[in-house]
Order: structure tokens, then sequence, then C-alpha cells
């Protein structure tokens, strides 16, 4: 197959806060981009500001006459929706030979029988999640995550490196999905440790500030201290640019994954059911950053 290489044409499907800087990355490299969103003002907003972009209604349009297909979508089953079982979907339009290249957070259990499924179609899939939120996505350095085949990697190659600094082959599909859950259960655990020692430390009289300094230079320094501990905790401004309601998503399908696989983890049960009361508890599009105030609202409860 073919590898991937401006001017090539890419269908790309989901313009929300990663996808749009992800997409944006793409066309400025050279890549003819075909786009689609639920949201037409999304669609329109990005080929407004970059003109080369083609609009269309619909995932099947968007994939007519692309070499490959991007979905940035918020889970697995709308992933299937886009790509398979939806109205107008992305594989009426597809030719075969045609590369999947899922980047969402989806469950890589979902995401094992999609790369079966598509490839009854002639179609490889790679399930490509990223990690680095929206700073990174912007200057083009995320981590991202391969499950698939190494062929299919190489062809992706050059798309990925549009989009990030570091990419990994994890394993066949699903592993990238896997690993990305995994991932954002360590994320979420450091966080919320860094901030239940931020509510005890303010309580003893310590300076929130110094308490993060102190950390980045010892043993407890992880990315929550280093990224977001004074930017977005500390400061109170609490935008990260990722959701409670993602992470609790993330945590519930490494959860799944651990009960795929009949594994008992405590600590990650205790995580899911943690992250899944603060995001019923600090309202729609809490940043998760905001599990501060979920720490400060525990530590209030008696």
């Amino acid at each position: 197959m073919t590898t991937l290489v401006p001017p090539a044409t890419i269908a790309f499907i989901g313009l929300g806060m990663m996808g749009r800087p992800m997409a944006t990355r793409l066309a400025e490299a050279g890549f003819t981009l075909r786009v689609f969103d639920v949201s037409q003002k999304a669609v329109s907003d990005f080929v407004g500001a970059h003109p080369s972009a083609i609009a269309t209604a619909s995932a099947k349009a968007a994939a007519q006459g692309a070499a490959a297909l991007i979905t940035m979508l918020p889970d697995a089953k709308i992933v299937r929706q886009a790509v398979l079982e939806g109205r107008d979907p992305a594989i009426d339009g597809l030719e075969a030979g045609a590369l999947v290249m899922d980047m969402s957070s989806s469950n890589p259990v979902a995401t094992q029988q999609l790369a079966r499924d598509l490839a009854l179609r002639g179609m490889a899939l790679l399930d490509a999640p990223v990690s680095g939120g929206v700073k990174r996505a912007v200057d083009g350095s995320l981590s991202i995550m391969v499950g698939g085949a190494a062929a299919d990697l190489e062809r992706a190659r050059p798309v990925f490196a549009t989009m990030g600094k570091t990419i990994t082959l994890c394993g066949p599909a699903g592993a990238g999905h896997a690993l990305k859950a995994l991932n954002n259960y360590l994320s979420a655990a450091g966080l919320v440790a860094m901030c239940e020692a931020l509510v005890v430390g303010e309580a003893f009289g310590l300076d929130p500030g110094t308490m993060v300094d102190v950390f980045n230079s010892s043993t407890g320094k992880s990315n929550a201290t280093e990224v977001k501990g004074r930017q977005f905790v500390v400061s109170r401004t609490f935008a990260a640019g990722f959701t409670t309601a993602l992470m609790a998503k993330d945590l519930r399908t490494a959860g799944e994954v651990a009960a795929h696989l009949k594994l008992k983890m405590p600590n990650l049960e205790q995580a899911v059911a943690y992250w899944t009361d603060a995001d019923a508890r600090l309202g729609k599009g809490a940043d998760h950053t905001e599990i501060f105030r979920y720490a400060e609202m525990l530590a209030e409860a008696d």
C-alpha cells in the first residue's frame, strides 16, 4: 500500500476540542482534508480557517475519494456508528484498501471487533489514541499509542508524525486503546493524590504553590504536579481542556478491560467510582482538574 504523504486525501470526522487542532496540523502540512462533524458550525468554522479543507454533510461524503479515514469521537459506540452502522456511514464511501485510524479513546474490546468487521470489507484499522491534551495537539507533540499491523503503521507514519512527537506500536488491534485507558488511570490517580495532598496541606497552613514546588523537586513529582499543579489547580483556573466526564469514561474503559480479563483491581474500581461520582457532582462540562473541588467537597462532607 502507498505511504500516506501530502497531498493525500484524508477524511477527518470529529472536530471537537482535540480533533480541531489535530486536523489543523494535517491541513497545514498539506494533506487534503474532507471534514465532517455532527455540528455543521464546527465544520464551517474549520473550513473558514482552512479554505483548502472540504466541508461535507455526512461521514459517507467525507470518506468518498479518501485514502484514509481518521475518527476523533467520544467513544467506541459513536465511532462504530460513524464508520459502519449509522446513517450514511463512512464505510459506504470508502474504497477497499483504505486505512481507518480511530484516534478516539475507545473501548479496546469494541476496537477488536471493529477491526475484524473492517477486515471483511478489505480495510485495515489502526487504533491510535493520543495523550498530551489540547496544548500538545496544537503544537503537534502528542504521544500516539498505536494498535494494529506494523506495515499499516508505516503507511500512516507521516500522518501521525504531523500530529505527534512519540509514536509507539503497542501491539495488535485494540492495544493502543487499552494502553491509553490504563495511562489515563495512572494520570487520574496522580491528579487525585496531588489534590488531596493540597487540601490537607492548605488546612494545615501550607502555601499550595510552595507545596507544588516542593513536590516537583522531590519524589512526589508527577505529570499532575508538573503540568497541572500551579497552572490549573493552585490558580483555580481549571482550564486544562479535558473534561471530568471524559476522564471518568476512560477510567470505566480501563475497568471494563480488567473485568473482561476477569481481574480484580480494587484501586482501579475505587478510581472508577470516585471519578464517576465527581462527574455527577461537578456538573456538565467540568474540567478534569476540577477534581480538586471534589476533593474539597469530600473533605468538608462531615
